[in-house]
């Protein structure tokens, strides 16, 4: 499985009114993590237009387990665990003594940039990245 583990630490401006990181936050910190894990198998946002397709999330899932607080430091672990048909990507937030505080997923398809016709099968130049990089 190929991961990849961000350091992140939360801001004042995450908070919600009860001094905790907004639910909402959680989107940019795995946005964070995703970006990280394609730029690692020579795949990211410009390598997936230059190849011709746009991968929209079509599906997230997310479970908050614990809450994080402000000032702290925690990391989020990201992995590619499916690829044929689509791109769905997991993610576990955890603080810095690896206790899990959230776990999610994102499910990513192939369009094809110039007709925006959805492939049903993931493009050659996706399991050619990743067979690479396993």
């Amino acid at each position: 499985m190929i991961s990849v583990e961000v350091m992140l630490e939360t801001q004042f401006y995450d908070l919600d009114p009860m001094g905790v990181v907004w639910h909402g936050n959680y989107v940019r910190f795995f946005e964070q993590a995703r970006c990280r894990l394609l730029d690692k198998i020579g795949y990211g946002y410009a390598e997936m237009e230059a190849s011709g397709y746009v991968w929209p999330v079509v599906d997230m899932q997310i479970k908050y387990v614990g809450p994080l607080k402000f000032p702290q430091q925690f990391k989020v672990t990201s992995s590619i665990v499916e690829s044929d048909n689509y791109l769905k990507i997991s993610y576990i937030v955890s603080d810095l003594n690896g206790v899990t505080l959230t776990k999610a997923s994102t499910t990513q398809v192939a369009v094809h940039s110039s007709t925006g016709e959805l492939c049903l099968e993931s493009p050659q130049t996706l399991t050619d990245k990743i067979r690479e990089n396993s």
